[in-house]
């Protein structure tokens, strides 16, 4: 990686030439009926008379800041065309930096996977329980409001901000704006990224927040509970009634938009997120996915219980999980379960927050162990069992190295063919006994 010199040194010689050019290019659009406050104009450092020596490897650098400030011009044509002022994009594009770094962990693909208890230890850990309860008894008001408007427990708007920033305590400290359009230059999903930041524009635009307020991850999700730029311009709340919807610093703001978000997610008010159970000997494992959904009435004449032997709560359309197959854990979801899906759709983050939610509220976490004897299958590892899958004829899928959907419906039609539990978990015995003929 470049180091930070070097980078600014190179930005400082190519970015008064571009802004220029992105200027010139918008000479013909009608003027905004305020004219801008020359004061409040950007001032762009001017080259030296004799610039510098180019750094020895520096001109693939010098090609990557003039084409993304290249780009930036042109979407500077594109965000006039859609209706952003031209004071909002001297506010922000004019000042957009490219960041390696939003690459690099854009890029990065871990090659070690993590065993849902090895998750949840980290994401429920009694540290983050006994933080979330003096949280939410510090915002006692916040909360409680939010939760009376919208439906969602306390709890639950508690435990996403613990997942999302610890509480406020580490929300990013990347420029949206920067994060953003590094990414719809040169990022895997360039044209999602473009949308965001042109919803990032309208936040500036529409007077919500100022451009160097949006601070947050690499991937441009902002304050406490991590808002993507669209999610803030259609579910940010005023909770506070100051007139600003303030996910940076105003707690009232951030647990009434938290709310506000997973209702318009579905979220059912009164009915709990999920309950572990006891499933009946001779349960077909097969029937544990998110896919297949029935009432809670459905799994119970089946013979399904909660582990602690009372009534299964009614749920509609539920889904059994069983996260780390036969050997750990059976949960029962509803609705609510996937709302916090549509927050963040990955079934330990789902579980994570509600479980961390339920012993906020001063609850217990899962009754049955996990089966912690297990190692986790690395990426590489996952990769090779899917391809030899393949070649017995149990279809997987394009190898990738993630166990999804068509991974596990492959695994439990091999397990079936060996008179195994099809609980689709992927285990280092299963890929050792793949490896012979």
């Amino acid at each position: 990686m470049h180091g930070a010199a070097t980078i600014e040194a190179m930005r400082l010689l190519l970015l008064p030439a571009v802004l220029g050019l992105v200027l010139a290019g918008c000479a013909s659009t009608p003027a905004p009926t305020a004219a801008p406050n020359p004061a409040a104009a950007p001032t762009i450092a001017a080259p030296p008379a004799e610039p510098p020596a180019t750094p020895a490897g520096a001109s693939d650098l010098a090609s990557t800041i003039g084409g993304f400030h290249a780009w930036l011009q042109a979407f500077a044509r594109d965000a006039l065309a859609a209706g952003i002022s031209q004071p909002t994009i001297d506010a922000t594009l004019a000042h957009a930096q490219w960041q390696p770094r939003v690459l690099e962990l854009d890029q990065a693909q871990p090659e070690f996977t993590r065993t849902p208890w090895a998750y949840l230890d980290g994401a429920v850990s009694p540290q983050r329980v006994a933080q979330g309860r003096e949280q939410r008894r510090l915002h006692a008001a916040a909360l409680d409001a939010a939760a009376a408007r919208y439906g969602v427990p306390a709890s639950i708007i508690t435990a996403i901000w613990g997942m999302e920033s610890n509480y406020g305590r580490n929300f990013g400290s990347f420029s949206a704006i920067d994060a953003l359009a590094t990414l719809a230059y040169d990022g895997r999903r360039r044209d999602w990224a473009r949308g965001e930041l042109l919803a990032a524009l309208r936040i500036v635009d529409r007077g919500d927040m100022a451009a160097d307020a949006l601070i947050g991850s690499w991937a441009g999700a902002m304050g406490h509970t991590q808002f993507l730029p669209s999610v803030y311009l259609a579910y940010a709340v005023d909770g506070d009634g100051d007139g600003r919807r303030d996910i940076w610093g105003s707690v009232p703001d951030v647990a009434a938009s938290t709310a506000n978000f997973l209702a318009h997610s579905g979220w059912q008010s009164g009915q709990p997120w999920g309950v572990e159970v006891r499933l009946p000997p001779g349960f077909d494992y097969a029937r544990a996915e998110l896919s297949l959904r029935q009432d809670s009435s459905a799994w119970a004449a089946e013979g399904v219980r909660a582990v602690d032997g009372a009534a299964l709560p009614a749920l509609h359309y539920a889904s059994i999980l069983t996260p780390a197959g036969a050997r750990g854990p059976a949960i029962l979801v509803g609705l609510n379960f996937r709302a916090l899906l549509r927050y963040n759709n990955s079934v330990n983050y789902a579980l994570a927050v509600g479980l961390l939610a339920r012993q906020i509220a001063g609850g217990a976490g899962l009754v049955a162990a996990w089966p912690r004897e297990l190692p986790a299958l690395s990426r590489s590892e996952i990769k090779t069992l899917q391809e030899r899958l393949n070649r017995r004829g149990f279809d997987t899928g394009a190898p990738d190295g993630v166990a999804g959907p068509a991974t596990r419906a492959g695994l439990r039609r091999y397990q079936q063919s060996l008179g195994l539990p099809a609980d689709g978990y992927a285990t280092q015995e299963l890929l050792q006994r793949l490896e012979q003929p």
